[in-house]
């Protein structure tokens, strides 16, 4: 621990842990994020627990416990869920036969897409019934790539890096299409897709870019605060896409960075070379969680500032099922 003086009673340290902690905006929630929470706390007012939810409603540990206090049972499948039972389907969105067997066994669905996710669906869905086999740029395994994958089951491939993108082959070359997961590096992706541009000129493309406008924003605000800060603190969980996406920003840019969910990840041994810090969140952490990381750097010391605020006015409307109570209010 740092040396400790005392001035009237009070613990005022001699050599701060850092001299500044820069606060990076835009962070934290995105507009999807806000909705797939807010959903699964409208439900329960309306309805009352329990609520199922199936998977992470959002990939952040401390919001599904916040959640799970309040009622909210979190479930692999939705075949876990009791027939007849009220279930909300996560931000990253679920394959068709999801939809499916939640029909079949009674369940009572509430779909919390992403509308972002929701139009890289379509998306997949147009190209496949036009006949044209889908690339899907992602990561194996993430819920949102099964979800996306599973909506033209057979006619989806993945690619996760630029060996695959080169490596792949095709009888058809004049038939393919491809989509993006909504939540991957900015730059890698776009190597990514440029090298299957350049492989086959033909190549059908979203009519917007996947990658959702907060995943843009947020690396592109920690990109700039490179030139002025010796480490990066992004507050986000080990499953969160967008989140170790920060971290592979910051190090890709010659900058050490770590991941926490909240203060008990930090050490005061990483700040060593360090005078001024970086603090972002990544879209499925609350801001409550950013305080909590600038009240441990302020305990020891430090100056946290904040970068000019950039708005991000993007808002969704709840799914229909929980909206009586947002226009009884």
């Amino acid at each position: 621990m740092l040396p400790l003086a005392r001035v009237e009673g009070k613990a005022l340290i001699d050599e701060p842990l850092v001299e500044s902690v820069v606060v990076v905006s835009p962070r934290g929630y995105c507009a999807g994020v806000e909705r797939a929470v807010e959903t699964v706390e409208r439900a329960l007012e309306l309805f009352g627990a329990p609520i199922y939810v199936r998977k992470q409603v959002v990939h952040n540990r401390h919001v599904v416990a916040d959640l799970e206090a309040r009622g909210a049972i979190f479930v692999h499948s939705e075949e876990d869920a009791p027939p007849g039972a009220r279930i909300v389907f996560a931000a990253h969105g679920v394959a068709p036969e999801v939809l499916d067997r939640a029909k079949a066994r009674g369940l009572r669905s509430i779909d919390a897409t992403c509308p972002l996710v929701s139009k890289v669906h379509a998306e997949v869905k147009r190209f496949a019934a036009a006949g044209y086999l889908v690339l899907v740029v992602g990561h194996a395994g993430h819920d949102e790539i099964v979800g996306t994958m599973g909506v033209a089951r057979g006619r989806t491939v993945l690619i996760e890096t630029l060996a695959d993108a080169e490596a792949f082959q095709s009888e058809r070359p004049d038939r393919l299409a491809y989509v993006t997961q909504t939540t991957l590096s900015v730059d890698d992706t776009a190597v990514i897709v440029d090298a299957l541009r350049r492989r086959f000129p033909d190549i059908l493309e979203p009519r917007k870019e996947d990658i959702c406008y907060a995943t843009t924003n947020r690396q592109a605000a920690v990109k700039e605060a490179l030139g002025r800060i010796d480490f990066l603190v992004v507050v986000g969980s080990q499953n969160s896409s967008n989140s170790n996406r920060l971290v592979e920003t910051a190090l890709a840019g010659g900058v050490p960075a770590v991941l926490v969910d909240d203060p008990s990840g930090l050490e005061e041994a990483m700040f060593a070379d360090a005078r001024c810090v970086g603090l972002t969140a990544g879209a499925s952490a609350p801001e409550r969680l950013v305080v909590d990381v600038c009240d441990w750097f302020e305990e020891r010391g430090a100056q946290v500032l904040y970068s000019p605020s950039d708005s991000e006015d993007v808002l969704f409307r709840l799914p229909i099922e929980v909206r009586p109570l947002v226009q009884a209010r």
